[in-house]
């Protein structure tokens, strides 16, 4: 055979090894997980609320510099490596943007509030995170925090539950904010956005239709925001609802049947806010381990059950001790006193993101969206934003395991 032939001849076995090589390797890189973060956005001064019921310069950061240790070898107070900035302003928001995309952050997911009679806690997003230079480097989207607000911050054990904000809405109300939705949100160009649909997440569905008055009339309201959204140039709506198996706030009521109402509202997705939705506690400090698993238990439930996809959650832990009152005996009596979740360390937290990573991947047809409570529930005791403790640690979890 001559030189040539040769060479011809190993060229037609070697490329097609050099094509499907390519091909598996482009399969690979397909296989991105898009990590969204939960952000709540009461820690700025001035909200106008806050400013009735706290005084103008109250934020929740005020919990946080109280806090103190419940019982032997409680991790509190929470110290911040950044301060205690204020989130209305625009420099503020490029710093948590900057470091949310330098460790594999795709999205925010602001828990968006907005009642009968207009917004709150907004200050952080229309003024700090929409207005800052980076804001183009992540993209953002929105959880209707719906539930009704009561007064918890902090809250005296045995007082009576004191109602601030109701968080049903009329369908007329609710025709007036999809209005400011399209036109504030969604129409964005970093707006996160699923098949061309942006998406919209539901917190509470039980309130959410209690302002409807029928799974009918909600049904028909939901359809009225699809079609404003694609008469503003989007595919419509992407609707997602929050699922949850265990009240954590003292207002929550679970719905009968989750699969039923997805089926019969239309939702595109299910998700979870925080593991202790899905999870007892039955320690005072509860291992984060033992914690992780339990989830993962419901995880498989919620695939099998949920007609639509599930996308999964990691939490990064739970305390919302800040929230009670210091004057008050501790103990596990009900939100905001409830056990905790220890041995949470980024080594764990890795670990979880880890699994998780692996349990979507191992499911070919499964979604490649999740999400993580939460960038900045310091209250809860669930953030990633750097702390004195932990430095860069639960953010650098992320950048190892997804960036």
């Amino acid at each position: 055979m001559s030189k040539m032939n040769h060479l011809l001849l190993l060229s037609f076995v070697i490329f097609p090894i050099l094509v499907t090589a390519k091909t598996e390797i482009k399969e690979l890189k397909s296989e991105k997980i898009t990590v969204s973060v939960y952000y709540f956005p009461n820690y700025h001064t001035k909200d106008a609320r806050n400013i009735k019921n706290k005084g103008e310069n109250w934020s929740e950061w005020e919990l946080i510099k109280a806090a103190k240790p419940r019982f032997l070898g409680h991790d509190q107070p929470k110290a911040p490596l950044w301060g205690y900035t204020d989130e209305k302003q625009p420099q503020v928001m490029a710093q948590k943007i900057e470091a949310a995309t330098d460790n594999g952050i795709d999205c925010f997911i602001f828990d968006w509030y907005m009642y009968q009679d207009g917004p709150f806690l907004n200050r952080c997003l229309d003024e700090g995170f929409l207005k800052a230079k980076n804001v183009g480097k992540i993209n953002f989207a929105l959880m209707w925090a719906n539930h009704d607000w009561n007064e918890i911050h902090p809250y005296t054990r045995g007082a009576p539950q004191k109602l601030l904000y109701p968080g049903k809405v009329s369908a007329k109300r609710f025709d007036e904010i999809c209005d400011l939705l399209i036109s504030q949100y969604f129409t964005k160009p970093n707006y996160w956005k699923i098949d061309g649909k942006a998406y919209f997440s539901i917190y509470d569905i039980q309130k959410f239709m209690d302002g409807f008055g029928s799974i009918e009339a909600t049904k028909a309201a939901m359809k009225r925001l699809n079609d404003k959204s694609v008469a503003a140039g989007l595919k419509g709506v992407h609707w997602n609802i929050v699922a949850w198996g265990r009240p954590i706030l003292p207002v929550e009521k679970v719905p009968a049947n989750y699969t039923e109402l997805i089926k019969l509202l239309g939702f595109d997705s299910a998700t979870s806010y925080v593991w202790v939705h899905h999870v007892g506690l039955p320690d005072r400090q509860t291992d984060f381990n033992k914690a992780r698993d339990e989830y993962f238990t419901f995880w498989e439930k919620a695939k099998k059950e949920f007609s639509v996809p599930y996308f999964p959650n990691v939490s990064m832990g739970w305390d919302p001790s800040p929230r009670c009152d210091l004057k008050s005996e501790w103990g596990n009596f009900g939100y905001p006193f409830t056990n905790t979740i220890g041995n949470n360390t980024p080594e764990n937290f890795k670990k979880a993101l880890q699994m998780t990573k692996d349990k979507m991947l191992l499911d070919p047809k499964g979604p490649r969206i999740m999400n993580i409570n939460s960038w900045n529930e310091w209250t809860e005791g669930s953030y990633l934003e750097p702390d004195i403790k932990n430095k860069f640690g639960y953010l650098e979890a992320i950048k190892d395991v997804f960036k």
